[in-house]
């Protein structure tokens, strides 16, 4: 999501990861596109938007308090979603720019995990491919609450509950368009930013969607990372403002 073919993903157990509004960006000597407010959103000119969105509002204050609701309407049945401006601000305000550009419209949910440790469904890729973003990122806003992972005796890794709404990513600070919805709880370094909860009737949702498990491949006949054997499709996502 900041280099050509740079994959937005999380983190397989032990493996390594693969504007005051109408503002204008402005570019800094020698480099990409940013916008002037606190989250910085920069441009991405070696990986380019999948679909053509602008770089997302920046204002000088940007909105911190309280709780926004979102519905990914999928081919299995909605997705509920709670956002948190309080625990990441600039998340919550690129994922509600992205929405209202309907950068999330007919775009598949790419990537299933069923690891003991990992059990997450990935979506916000509209190529599909893993490696598409809106053509900007931002930084990160990590979580500093969440409890240890009683399975992992170096401390390093957090709980990632059931339930959980968090930006997938290709290293520190490259957050782009790409999420990651928690079935199960999930081993994770504190690397992936929380910005949101997925209600019941998104975990009954994602429930199907998990059980019907990883698509086969030639090379795995039994895999438990790769494309959902059931495709996913958000076919809109749709904010709510009452």
């Amino acid at each position: 999501m900041v280099a050509a073919g740079a994959t937005a993903a999380v983190a397989a157990p032990d493996g390594p990861r693969t504007t005051a509004t109408g503002a204008t960006a402005v570019a800094a000597p020698g480099g990409p596109r940013t916008t002037p407010g606190p989250c910085g959103y920069t441009a991405t000119p070696d990986d380019p938007a999948v679909r053509p969105v602008p770089l997302p509002p920046d204002p000088r204050r940007t909105p911190d308090k309280g709780q926004v609701r979102v519905t990914l309407r999928t081919n299995h049945g909605p997705i509920g979603l709670t956002l948190d401006r309080a625990a990441a601000p600039c998340t919550v305000q690129s994922f509600l720019h992205l929405t209202r550009h309907r950068f999330y419209d007919r775009t598949p949910c790419h990537r299933l995990t069923a690891y003991p440790t990992l059990s997450v469904l990935q979506c916000g890729d509209p190529s599909g491919t893993g490696s598409g973003g809106p053509g900007y990122r931002y930084r990160d806003e990590l979580p500093t609450d969440l409890p240890p992972a009683p399975i992992d005796p170096t401390g390093e890794r957090r709980v990632y509950a059931r339930g959980t709404l968090a930006m997938a990513n290709a290293g520190p600070d490259t957050n782009g368009s790409q999420f990651f919805l928690v079935y199960a709880d999930s081993a994770l370094r504190p690397s992936y930013t929380v910005f949101g909860s997925v209600d019941a009737a998104g975990l009954a949702t994602l429930d199907r969607i998990a059980a019907g498990g990883v698509a086969p491949t030639e090379e795995d006949p039994a895999p438990v990372d790769g494309a959902p054997a059931l495709p996913v499709e958000i076919r809109k996502a749709v904010r709510h403002h009452h």
